[in-house]
This record gives structure tokens, C-alpha cells and sequence, in this order.
């Protein structure tokens, strides 16, 4: 049976390791805030690229011909 000095312990133990899974959630949290605030950026970078690109061929779609650098 265990002892008091043991329920203790062992009640120590969750509570540090209780501590370090909270702090890890916490840090994992804030990578995500991160990333989603990247990919918020990227997708309004990718919409405005799209927009540009749009206007400036109102032709619609170019060839990879017309892509070719003047010394080919």
C-alpha cells in the first residue's frame, strides 16, 4: 500500500508533468497563431499576384513562348 510520502511523490510528478504539458500545448499554440497569420499573408500575397497578373494580360492566357528571354 502505498505510503503518504509516496501519494505525495507521486502527486508531485503529475502536477510537474501537468506543468510541462500545459507549457507545451501554450508553445504549440503560438506556432499555430503564427503559421495561420503566414498563411493569411501568402494567400492575400497570392490574390494580389493573381489580380496584377490578370490585368496586365487581358488577353487571357499567354503562351510559355511568350515567356522566353530575348537572347532564345
Amino acid at each position: 500500500m502505498d505510503t503518504p510520502n509516496d501519494f505525495e511523490k507521486r502527486l508531485t510528478d503529475l502536477e510537474i508533468k501537468a506543468s510541462f504539458a500545459e507549457d507545451t500545448v501554450e508553445q504549440l499554440n503560438a506556432v499555430v497563431v503564427r503559421q495561420q497569420a503566414q498563411i493569411d499573408r501568402l494567400i492575400r500575397e497570392l490574390v494580389e499576384l493573381r489580380d496584377r497578373t490578370s490585368a496586365a494580360e487581358p488577353g487571357g492566357v499567354r503562351s510559355l513562348r511568350d515567356e522566353l528571354p530575348p537572347h532564345y
